[in-house]
């Protein structure tokens, strides 16, 4: 069963998500994960040239901690680091894709640079 919502709960549960999703890096980083795509940290740096490495491994650890994404580490030198989406990071990408067909009504944009989850 569904959780019940009052505007109040509502507003203060979508706030929390958001938070999640704050800052200047994490919507790019998932968008690079989503398909099911893994990604090394090297990936990540080719990727998003203009992102320090101190940043990246911040929003990463952040991601991480947050249950979006998931790291495996290979036991190897030198280290081999794999990102993944978790399943709850993965059920992410139709609420973003409808965020850009909202943003699209405001737009009036026809739809074509929709994400492809």
């Amino acid at each position: 069963m569904r959780k019940q919502y009052t505007a109040e709960t509502a507003a203060s549960g979508v706030e929390e998500m958001i938070r999640l999703l704050d800052g200047r890096w994490k919507l790019i980083i998932l968008f690079h994960l989503f398909d099911g795509k893994v990604q090394r940290y090297s990936d990540f740096e080719r990727l998003i040239p203009s992102i320090s490495q101190k940043m990246l491994a911040q929003q990463l650890r952040q991601l991480e901690r947050d249950g979006l994404v998931a790291r495996k580490l290979y036991p190897q030198v030198p280290p081999k680091v794999e990102y993944r989406l978790t399943e709850w990071g993965q059920a992410l990408c139709p609420a973003l894709d409808a965020i850009l067909r909202w943003a699209e009504q405001r737009d009036g944009r026809d739809g074509q640079d929709r994400c492809q989850c």
